[in-house]
């Protein structure tokens, strides 16, 4: 890993995927913003499942492609899933109030972010899922202390 800014890893199933989420949980000291990166079905779900979980959540974490956000009021974090799959115009996240979600001790994950450019806040780490046969591959950036921090922590396991 380079300056603990970025780190690669090949994730087996679903269970690994999951796995690596409930790792990026145990390395959260504050909040964090992660922007989930890939295709329809690369796991940003999955992966988004295993932090929450590893947050604290007991019980199914879904994708709020309808509805933009989940909220998981969790004993210690607020931890908000964002999907901007369908978002029409990013303006309407000004109208839901998005600001008000990025607070610091916040965990926000956020699927297609691209579609909510100039509305959200930067990541501390973007994740980018991919396809490899049967398999998976993320590729992890940190973008901020916050984010290499985490990232170290996570790579001792790697």
């Amino acid at each position: 890993m380079s300056q603990n800014s970025t780190l690669q890893l090949s994730l087996a199933d679903e269970d690994a995927t999951i796995a690596l989420g409930q790792q990026l949980a145990l390395a959260i000291c504050e909040g964090a913003v992660f922007y989930m990166h890939g295709d329809l079905g690369a796991g940003k779900t999955t992966m988004t499942r295993g932090l929450v979980q590893g947050l604290g959540h007991v019980g199914n974490v879904k994708s709020p492609t309808y509805t933009l956000v989940e909220p998981y009021e969790l004993a210690t974090k607020s931890v908000y899933h964002f999907d901007l799959y369908r978002l029409g115009d990013p303006e309407e996240l000004e109208f839901m109030g998005i600001r008000d979600y990025f607070s610091t001790q916040a965990v926000c994950i956020v699927e297609w972010p691209e579609k909510g450019q100039g509305y959200i806040p930067n990541p501390d780490i973007d994740v980018y899922l991919a396809y490899e046969g049967e398999a998976r591959s993320a590729s992890l950036e940190a973008h901020s202390e916050r984010g290499k921090q985490i990232l170290a922590t996570i790579s001792s396991y790697a």
